[in-house]
């Protein structure tokens, strides 16, 4: 009797060793797997969209971020995005920030312009644009030039991270805000970003003239 449940228990236990072997083997081959999936390509992220200049015609010869330095202070366009003035992003940008209808230059805007910039004082002088005006211009044709737009909600607060009215900037300080603009009915030729500061001037062509 001991010898018949002595033989069960061997049969059960060489059972479940086989078991083991079989759910390690399977383990094995699966695994397998694993380690050639992890070390295969995974899938690339998409490309940031930075700007939406082709939809106006405009054909890049530089791709953004780009940098332009005058007299110590830098400027960098990091995405620019062009709306028809009556479409839903452009509506929306106008309500959340009180941008109003108009500029003051521009009274009846076509399209409105939404940056992402970012700005560097590496001079040793303090830099605002409170009493100076503004330092750079985004032009699409000719001298002609977007107009920036100032949002009321927020107008007393400078360095705004969000909607850039006024900034002030130490030696070395540096800002990453949007700034907003407003451009009329005039065709798109070309997209060129000039900077005047402290009595020098540079300019860099994203789109080249035609």
């Amino acid at each position: 009797m001991k010898k018949t449940m002595l033989s069960k228990t061997m049969v059960g236990r060489t059972a479940v060793k086989a078991l083991l072997a079989t759910a390690l083997l399977a383990g094995v081959i699966v695994g397998q797997v694993g380690p050639v999936s992890a070390t295969a390509a995974k899938p690339t992220a998409a490309p940031i969209m930075r700007d939406n200049l082709s939809k106006y015609g405009l054909v890049k010869d530089v791709e953004l971020p780009v940098t332009v330095t005058a007299g110590g202070l830098s400027y960098t366009l990091e995405k620019i995005m062009i709306y028809d003035f009556n479409s839903k992003d452009a509506i929306n940008l106008r309500k959340t920030y009180k941008y109003g209808e108009e500029s003051s230059l521009i009274s009846k805007p076509t399209y409105f312009v939404w940056t992402k910039i970012t700005i560097k004082n590496n001079s040793k002088k303090i830099v605002s644009n409170d009493k100076n005006g503004e330092y750079w211009v985004l032009s699409f044709k000719g001298l002609v030039s977007v107009d920036p737009v100032r949002n009321w909600s927020r107008i007393k607060k400078p360095n705004d991270k969000m909607a850039l009215n006024s900034f002030i900037l130490k030696p070395g300080e540096q800002l990453s805000t949007y700034q907003a603009y407003m451009y009329g009915n005039t065709a798109f030729d070309h997209f060129a970003i000039r900077l005047y500061f402290d009595g020098q001037f540079s300019e860099k062509f994203v789109v080249e003239e035609l």
